[in-house]
């Protein structure tokens, strides 16, 4: 799979302000492409908010923000198609009723259907299982995560995911649509020291190999661009009203199988 060039991210006196006040405020960053950015704060600082935002899923109140050359608000829709999501509660969420080959297929299908070539749609469907095959082993590897260690491997259910397991999947799920720019929630969140390190190390390796990480945090790790969002600001908005701004389709994981070719 094709690492594509990380999107450079800015920001100058970014704020969304929400039905309850200010979410955040006053945020400046200065990212290079292939940076690791970590969104700081304890929760409820408006973190996940300026982590939608930036990935052009919520729209900003004031200040000025480009992502790869995208201007937000403006280009909102652009930036939705260069960046990713992680999980986020009420937005992205992994389903714990399905399983993990069902979350691959399911995304791999949805990601050719929609953001590949009218070639490709025509290629023989024999062609089409090989380079859906191919796209999720690399998003696998580029993420850490080795089916054969899983409880059921890959007919294990989210539900019996450990929690970095579950980050894992999550990122390799982001990375089968080559973003520029990948958005990860809660990074840390449930995680012991020794689990924490590796998914920082996760996160540096993905970012090193071409797109730029923004992930959500309550503490940074050291060397990585450090965005503070725990400023004196009134109840941040509701995530869910996020979702909205989300690509929705009637497919389900059921036709996805026949794509890939694996039961």
């Amino acid at each position: 799979m094709d690492s594509p060039h990380g999107a450079a991210v800015t920001a100058e006196e970014l704020g969304l302000r929400g039905p309850r006040g200010w979410a955040f405020r006053g945020v400046c960053i200065e990212a290079g492409p292939g940076s690791l950015v970590a969104i700081e704060g304890p929760s409820g600082s408006g973190r996940t908010c300026l982590l939608l935002a930036l990935t052009g899923r919520m729209r900003p109140t004031e200040g000025l923000a480009e992502i790869g050359g995208l201007r937000l608000p403006r280009k909102m829709a652009a930036v939705r198609r260069i960046s990713a999501l992680g999980p986020v509660t009420g937005v992205s969420e992994l389903d714990p009723a399905l399983t993990v080959a069902e979350h691959l297929r399911e995304r791999a299908l949805l990601q050719r259907r929609f953001n590949g070539s009218l070639r490709a749609l025509l290629r023989p469907r024999a062609e089409r299982v090989a380079a859906a095959r191919g796209r999720i082993d690399a998003a696998l590897d580029a993420a850490g995560l080795d089916l054969t260690t899983l409880p059921k491997a890959e007919r294990t259910s989210v539900r019996d995911l450990e929690r970095l397991e579950a980050l894992r999947l999550a990122i390799a799920l982001a990375l089968l649509d080559r973003p520029r720019l990948l958005a990860v929630d809660d990074a840390d969140l449930k995680l012991s020291d020794a689990e924490r390190a590796e998914a920082w190390e996760l996160l540096r390796s993905v970012a090193d190999s071409g797109p730029t990480v923004l992930a959500v945090c309550s503490q940074a790790p050291e060397g990585a661009i450090t965005v503070r969002t725990d400023t004196p600001t009134a109840a941040p908005a509701d995530t869910r009203d996020a979702a909205a701004e989300e690509t929705t389709t009637e497919e389900g994981p059921a036709d996805a199988f026949a794509e890939t070719g694996r039961a």
